[in-house]
C-alpha cells in the first residue's frame, strides 16, 4: 500500500511532506529538534524595529525592550544535548513515518470512527477487527496492537480526556497519563521509536495551546528518567496551527543552548508540574505534623527483664519514636485552607485601599495582581468557554475586529469606541468573544487602533474592567503589544489612560500613541489595511476642517471643509 520516497523527494521544507499520495519516510529524514534552525518567538522580546517613515517617527522604538534574563532563577530544564537528539518534529500524518510505534487518539470504544483520521484506512480491516478484542480502553489509559498494513511496527491505542472548565487539573492530568502510557508501553513491548499527533481534540474541547504544554512537558520528563530506553520521540502534526505552537513551546522545554535556556525561565507557566509532568494540586498533598512533645517528661522506670516474645509490647513514649521520624518527613506543608483565608483577608485589605479610585469613577482596582499560573488558568479556561459558544451577535457589533497589518506588518486589531453599547450589551460574553478574537495575534507582535471618534457619546467601560480584561488576555498580549494607537482622543480618554499607568500597568499603557487625525493613522497602518466606519471621516472633518471637498461613503452627501 506505501511506497518509500527518494531521498531527494522525501527531505521536506519544514518538515512538511511534498507529495499528496501514500509515502514512507524514514526515521533519518526527519528533522531533528537539535538540528533545526533557531527560528523562534523567543527573540520577539530583543528586536527593536526602527519605523521607515521619518516623519512620523514611531515614538515606541526609542525605549530600550526589556532584556529577558535569568535574574538568577535556576531552569527547571535545563540543555540536555542527549535529550534534545532524541526529539523530532514533523509536519504530517505519524502513521507514514517509520517508526517502530505510532499513536492513535481515539475513543474508550476504540472505534474507527473516532480514531485518528486515516488511520484505520491506511492500517487496512485487520486493525478495526483486533481493537474489537481489546475490550475497549479507559481514559487515560493505551492498549497495544499491530500495526498491519502500517510501515510502523506496532499501534498504540490512547483515549484523551473531554475538556471541561470546572475540571480542568483533572484533564490536563489525564492528558499527562495518555502522553506517559503511550511510553510505558513502548519500553515494555522492547521498542525505541515512536511518532505522536495531537492526543488532544476539537471534538472533545480541549484549547490546543495548554494541551501542547502537557505533551511537551510530560515527554521531557520522561526522557530525564528513561532516555537510555528510548530512540526517538516524533511529535507529528496536521495543521499549521499546531506546527506554530511546538516551535513556539519546544524551546521552553528541550532549550538547545543556553540563551534559550535563560530566556525559557521567564516564559514557562508557574505550575509545569511534578516530576512526572502532572499538575500538582496541594489540597491533595498529604501534610503530617510533628508528633506533640511533652515540656516535663517522667523519670524512666528502671529496667524489667521481659521475654523475648513480649518486647513488641512496651510502651514506648512519644520523646523515643521521634528518633526513628525522619525531620524532613514531618516538615509541616502550610494548610490550603489557611493560605485561602490570608489571601481573602489580601484581597479585602487591597479593596479597601482602592475606594478613593472607585470614588472618583474609575471603578474597582481592588485585589492583588495575579500570578503568571494564575493568569495562565484564567486564560484557558475563558478561550475553552469562547471556542463553544456561538458569539456571532457580539460579532455582528462590530467593536472589536481585526484589520490587517501596519507599516511594519504587525497583524492590527481594530476596536471601535462608539460601537460600545454598555446598556445592551452583555458584558461576560463581550469578554469571551474579545479572547476569541485576539488569541490569534497575541501569538505574535501586534498592534491595536483604537477609534474614539463620537466614543464621548456613549458611556464606556471603566478602569475595573480594562485591568480585569487586561488580566484574562495575560502576559503574552501584553509582551507582543507592539502600540496602541488612539485616533480622535478627548481629554477625558487621556486622562483615564494617565489613570492606568498610575493604577494597574505602566509598562502597556506606555504604549499609548494618541493620532489626533486620520491621515496621520494612516502613516502608521495603511489605509487599504482598515476597515474604518463611516462616521469616522465626518468626525475627522468636522474636529481637523481643511480644504477641499469630502464625500460620505455612505450617504454619497458632499461636506465642503471649510
Amino acid at each position: 500500500m506505501y511506497r518509500a520516497v527518494p531521498t531527494a523527494t522525501a527531505t521536506t521544507r519544514g518538515g512538511s511532506p511534498t507529495d499528496s499520495v501514500d509515502y514512507v519516510v524514514s526515521l533519518d529524514q526527519v528533522p531533528r529538534w537539535s538540528d533545526a534552525e533557531h527560528r523562534t518567538s523567543l527573540e520577539f522580546e530583543n528586536e527593536d524595529p526602527s519605523f521607515s517613515n521619518s516623519y512620523f517617527p514611531d515614538p515606541l522604538t526609542s525605549s530600550s525592550g526589556a532584556e529577558a534574563g535569568s535574574n538568577g532563577m535556576v531552569s527547571r530544564f535545563p540543555v540536555d544535548h542527549e535529550i534534545n537528539s532524541k526529539i523530532y518534529l514533523w509536519r504530517g500524518n505519524p502513521w507514514n513515518l517509520e517508526v517502530d510505534a505510532v499513536v492513535n487518539s481515539t475513543n474508550e470504544n476504540l472505534d474507527e470512527a473516532h480514531s485518528s483520521a486515516g488511520l484505520h484506512a491506511a492500517a487496512g480491516p485487520g486493525l478495526g477487527e483486533e481493537c474489537a478484542t481489546l475490550g475497549g480502553c479507559r481514559t487515560g489509559m493505551a492498549k497495544v496492537t499491530n500495526a498491519y498494513d502500517l510501515p510502523a511496527r506496532r499501534v498504540i491505542h490512547t483515549v484523551g480526556p473531554k475538556y471541561a472548565v470546572k475540571y480542568h487539573t483533572a484533564a490536563e492530568n489525564a492528558l499527562s497519563h495518555c502522553y506517559r502510557s503511550c511510553l510505558e508501553l513502548l519500553i515494555e513491548h522492547g521498542l525505541q521509536s515512536i511518532a505522536t499527533g495531537c492526543i488532544y481534540t476539537e471534538a472533545k474541547n480541549y484549547p490546543r495551546e495548554p494541551a501542547a504544554h502537557v505533551a511537551i512537558r510530560t515527554v521531557r520528563r520522561f526522557l530525564e528518567k528513561q532516555k537510555d530506553k528510548i530512540k526517538a520521540v516524533v511529535f507529528c502534526t496536521t495543521t499549521s496551527t499546531d506546527t506554530e505552537i511546538y516551535k513556539r513551546l519546544l524551546p521552553l522545554y528541550f532549550p538547545r543552548d543556553k540563551h534559550e535556556e535563560e530566556v525559557a525561565i521567564s516564559k514557562l507557566p508557574a505550575d509545569v508540574g511534578d516530576e512526572n509532568g502532572e499538575t500538582i494540586i496541594d489540597e491533595r498533598k498529604i501534610r503530617i505534623k510533628p508528633l506533640p512533645k511533652k515540656s516535663i517528661l517522667k523519670p524512666p522506670e528502671a529496667p524489667v527483664d521481659l521475654p523475648v516474645s513480649d518486647v513488641g509490647l512496651v510502651r514506648r513514649n512519644s520523646s523515643y519514636l521521634d528518633t526513628f521520624l525522619d525531620p524532613a518527613f514531618m516538615s509541616l506543608i502550610k494548610d490550603p485552607d489557611q493560605r485561602r483565608k490570608e489571601q481573602w483577608e489580601k484581597t479585602a485589605q487591597a479593596r479597601s485601599g482602592w475606594n478613593c479610585a472607585k470614588m472618583l469613577g474609575f471603578g474597582d482596582l481592588g485585589g492583588p495582581p495575579l500570578s503568571a499560573a494564575e493568569e495562565y488558568s484564567l486564560h484557558s479556561r475563558y478561550l475553552a468557554k469562547a471556542n463553544s459558544l456561538n458569539l456571532s451577535e457580539i460579532a455582528e457589533m462590530k467593536i472589536v475586529y481585526r484589520g490587517g497589518v501596519d507599516s511594519e506588518g504587525r497583524s492590527v486589531m481594530v476596536v471601535v469606541g462608539a460601537h460600545f453599547l454598555l446598556r445592551c450589551l452583555d458584558l461576560e460574553r463581550f469578554v469571551l468573544h474579545v479572547v476569541k478574537e485576539f488569541e490569534p495575534l497575541i501569538q505574535k507582535p501586534y498592534s491595536i487602533v483604537y477609534i474614539h471618534s463620537a466614543a464621548s457619546l456613549q458611556i464606556q467601560p471603566d478602569l475595573g474592567f480594562i485591568r480585569r480584561l487586561q488580566q484574562i488576555l495575560g502576559r503574552k498580549s501584553q509582551r507582543n503589544l507592539h502600540a496602541i494607537y488612539v485616533l480622535h482622543p478627548t481629554f477625558g480618554l487621556k486622562a483615564a489612560v494617565f489613570a492606568l499607568q498610575l493604577l494597574v500597568d505602566n509598562v502597556v499603557w506606555k504604549k499609548v500613541v494618541y493620532v489626533d487625525r486620520l491621515l496621520q493613522l494612516f502613516r502608521y497602518v495603511p489605509r487599504e489595511q482598515l476597515t474604518i466606519p463611516d462616521f469616522v471621516f465626518q468626525h475627522d472633518l468636522e474636529v481637523n476642517g481643511g480644504k477641499g471637498l469630502i464625500v460620505d461613503p455612505r450617504t454619497k452627501y458632499v461636506y465642503h471643509r471649510p
